[in-house]
């Protein structure tokens, strides 16, 4: 966008027409523009301390739309305010005028009005449009000093709040002021989602869609907003003169909050010296966010993801759909001796229009809202310049969540019925009963538990999924964020399906791609898969694993986000007759060796040391430089710093690369992945595939085939015929030699990750004779079920549960 602004200031050519303008008495001051004076798109109005500038530019770059514009001086590319955003200038060149009645005209070249700032006041005597330093182009009286001001572009917000800005309704200008995003990225015209104040009820900070609210911060006041707001927000609650809300920057840098076409609110500061900008916080619609994600008298909770239960005295509506919400447990509340539960922490429910109802003093709350039988429930905040306030709400309980910080949220005192109350008085007198007597054995139970706690730790630490890994959920993202990356889930945006369900390619508003994947109804992954893949690759970083961007979570959806991919997968190129030429014995190499590194970051060097457990060639996913990266963790396991092999009794993986002591016995270790690395080395080298590998001579599957060549000295026919000739013969043997060592039978037998990419660096490898593989003399002994139609099938030799999962992505 920057090289589209034409700066007239930074030019002598351009200097010209104002100079000569001086002469004939159309001054034109730096950061004024006077009744009959006008600028053209070559000229740019400057605020007085060189903050901001005025002007014309066209987005998007190569287009001839052009737009009236104010933009940071020394961030030509930050477009902070945009006049005719839904009525551009096209091919032809444009003017700003102000009229003497005190009016801005913006015009073509043939006088047709494309915007004009339509002054509501009456004419000033002697108007002047001036740009000020905050960014704000005002209209005013030029014998006037004050901020008494006629017409302000801070009353018309684009996407962008600024410092000293404000959203929200006065009674001066009638004005509900909000942020309006983008339609896209690349248009700049007003799109369907909105940031503002609720002025309606408990005024609070939302962003909705059209009409539909779809994040909302909860109300203002309360001991919990003031703990969690800044102390740089300005929040201004009269509701007979003005409810706004505005930002002060704590200094000099450039800030600003931007709602962006996914519904983000992102606040950030802009830094001179690393000349960026720097995000400090995000005000967003993800997770327990998510308005209506629990229903009506859900309650959300939320420590990784967002997980909905039911207020006290609700149960859940529907099995299936949390979203549905909750209902009463017992109907009689009116009179029946009912009562109210204390919930704490919480941000209190939606506060709209007739929901709530508000009363100075508290001293009646609870009397208040029993007295009327369609009172759901209460509570009390502490109004400035009105003293303690007593709320109660009606008709529904939306949106309510747990606060993550204890103290960091509200009281809500929710009607019960006589039932509850009584259930809960008998719980308690059982409770002390139980405690008395569980105070006598206390001292033999906590030793079997200790025992047992041990055991469990020695043999299932790799297993427990560790949910305090990941503390602030600050990789989830709102729906509508993705819905817009993605075209909302259009079909000429995927590319592709797998195991986890389809795949599709989206554009976030920064301009990067993604690789969104979806849950399936039909997957035979879950929410156990969906929490491995968030906390073991969060939590992950190396240049040869799948880097992920997000996760969310939204009624049915369940979401992945991991940056895109453009080569797809490795099994798109290797098992295709014309594909696999694309691949040279160079590019297979590197990749090889990019698959031992990335393993053994898992392995030994990240601060997890993660077993892989579906290492295949559908699971190396390719960059825009075929650089490989190991893809989906939802079935990995975590192991402790001492374990070095555990056993399970549900085991899951991909035919033809599982190990054999992990397909009949269940017992999985690091030699179980490095078995799999040395079924997809001998699949690389041969671009052969081992599950429904053929030859005409012999039963063998890939592994038994490499097994009878190298025993016949004859390994090199092993070679794909692509890459035969770009090879030397002493490599091509020492990439064979290191996969049949990695698919020996017995683990013992298998080396170390370590050694694996020992070997593959060193020029001067002597060859090993390896053992016999596992799995090599038929096909799997698993071969008579079939993966696609029988996903859980049991050994009938062992008690352990077998799951295949596709060979998808």
């Amino acid at each position: 966008m920057a090289t589209n602004f034409r700066r007239n200031h930074l030019s002598l050519l351009c200097l010209i027409p104002l100079f000569l303008s001086l002469f004939f008495g159309q001054s034109i001051a730096v950061d004024i523009l006077k009744a009959g004076q006008s600028i053209n798109d070559t000229q740019v109005i400057v605020s007085a301390g060189n903050k901001f500038e005025l002007g014309f530019f066209t987005d998007p770059k190569p287009s001839n739309f052009k737009y009236l514009g104010i933009w940071y001086k020394e961030i030509p590319d930050v477009v902070v305010w945009v006049a005719n955003r839904d009525n551009p200038i096209v091919n032809s060149s444009a003017t700003l005028k102000l009229n003497g009645d005190g009016n801005l005209i913006l015009v073509n070249q043939t006088g047709s009005a494309f915007w004009t700032s339509n002054n509501p006041i009456v004419s000033v005597q002697d108007p002047v449009a001036q740009l000020l330093d905050s960014g704000n182009l005002v209209l005013r009286d030029s014998n006037s000093g004050s901020e008494d001001y006629a017409w302000q572009s801070f009353d018309y917000p684009f996407d962008t709040l600024l410092s000293g800005m404000k959203l929200g309704w006065d009674s001066k200008s009638g004005l509900n002021r909000k942020l309006i995003s983008r339609k896209n990225p690349s248009d700049l015209s007003s799109g369907e989602l909105s940031y503002g104040v609720n002025i309606d009820g408990l005024p609070e900070l939302v962003v909705r869609k059209g009409n539909k609210t779809i994040f909302r911060g909860g109300p203002w006041f309360g001991d919990g907003f003031a703990r969690a707001r800044s102390e740089r927000a300005n929040f201004i609650y009269n509701a007979s003169f003005e409810i706004t809300y505005s930002y002060d920057s704590p200094n000099s840098e450039p800030w600003r909050a931007v709602l962006d076409p996914g519904g983000f609110v992102i606040h950030s500061e802009w830094s001179g010296v690393d000349r960026a900008w720097k995000k400090l916080y995000t005000f967003e619609g993800s997770g327990c966010n998510d308005y209506e994600l629990c229903g009506n008298f859900g309650l959300c909770n939320s420590v990784l993801l967002a997980n909905c239960d039911c207020l006290d005295g609700f149960e859940q509506k529907s099995a299936q759909n949390f979203s549905d919400g909750c209902v009463r447990k017992d109907e009689k509340t009116c009179r029946a001796g009912e009562g109210f539960k204390k919930i704490s922490d919480v941000k209190l429910p939606e506060s709209t229009g007739n929901l709530v109802k508000i009363k100075v003093g508290i001293q009646n709350c609870e009397k208040e809202c029993l007295n009327d039988c369609s009172c759901l429930a209460y509570g009390t905040l502490d109004l400035p310049n009105v003293g303690p306030t007593c709320v109660t709400w009606f008709d529904r309980l939306l949106d309510v969540r747990r606060v993550r910080d204890p103290g960091t949220g509200d009281g809500l005192f929710v009607r019960v019925a006589a039932s509850e109350l009584e259930s809960s008085t008998g719980k308690r007198t059982v409770l002390v009963v139980v405690g008395t007597i569980s105070a006598m054995i206390f001292f033999a139970l906590i030793s079997c538990f200790i025992i047992r706690s041990i055991r469990r730790r020695g043999r299932d630490n790799g297993v427990a999924i560790t949910e305090d890994l990941v503390h602030d959920n600050e990789l989830e993202m709102p729906i509508a964020m993705i819905e817009a990356a993605t075209n909302n889930f259009s079909i000429s945006n995927k590319i592709g399906e797998g195991g986890f369900g389809p795949v599709y390619k989206g554009t976030l508003p920064t301009g990067q791609e993604i690789a969104v994947k979806k849950l399936a109804e039909s997957s035979h992954q879950g929410q156990q898969e969906f929490k491995n893949e968030v906390l073991f690759v969060s939590q992950l970083q190396h240049r040869n694993l799948v880097k992920l961007l997000g996760f969310c979570i939204h009624r049915e959806e369940t979401l992945l986000i991991y940056e895109y991919m453009p080569n797809k997968s490795l099994d798109y190129f290797l098992f295709d007759d014309q594909r696999r030429s694309v691949l040279n014995w160079t590019m297979k190499k590197d990749i090889i060796i990019g698959i031992a590194r990335g393993l053994l970051y898992l392995h030994r060097d990240s601060r997890l040391r993660i077993i892989h457990r579906d290492l295949k060639a559908a699971n190396i996913l390719l960059d825009g430089e075929m650089k490989p990266k190991i893809s989906d963790f939802g079935i990995a396991r975590m192991f402790g710093e001492d374990q070095m092999e555990t056993k399970t009794q549900r085991v899951v993986g991909t035919y033809g690369y599982m190990s054999p002591e992990y397909a009949i016995d269940g017992c999985f270790s690091f030699k179980s992945d490095v078995y799999s690395f040395g079924v997809l080395v001998l699949e690389i080298v041969s671009s052969k595939k081992n599950k429904g590998f053929f030859h005409s001579e012999h039963q063998l599957n890939l592994l038994g085939h490499a097994w009878k060549l190298w025993n016949e000295e004859k390994a090199l026919e092993l070679i794909d015929g692509e890459v035969g000739d770009q090879m030397q013969e002493h490599e091509a043997l020492k990439y064979i030699n290191i996969g049949l060592l990695c698919v020996q039978g017995r683990p013992k037998d298998r080396p170390i990750m370590s050694s694996v990419l020992s070997m593959l660096e060193s020029d001067t490898m002597e060859l090993i004779h390896p053992k016999q593989p596992g799995f090599y003399e038929d096909r799997f002994v698993l071969s008579d079920f079939d993966p696609l139609l029988d996903h859980k099938s049991t050994s009938t030799s062992n008690n352990v549960t077998i799951t295949l999962l596709d060979d998808g992505r």
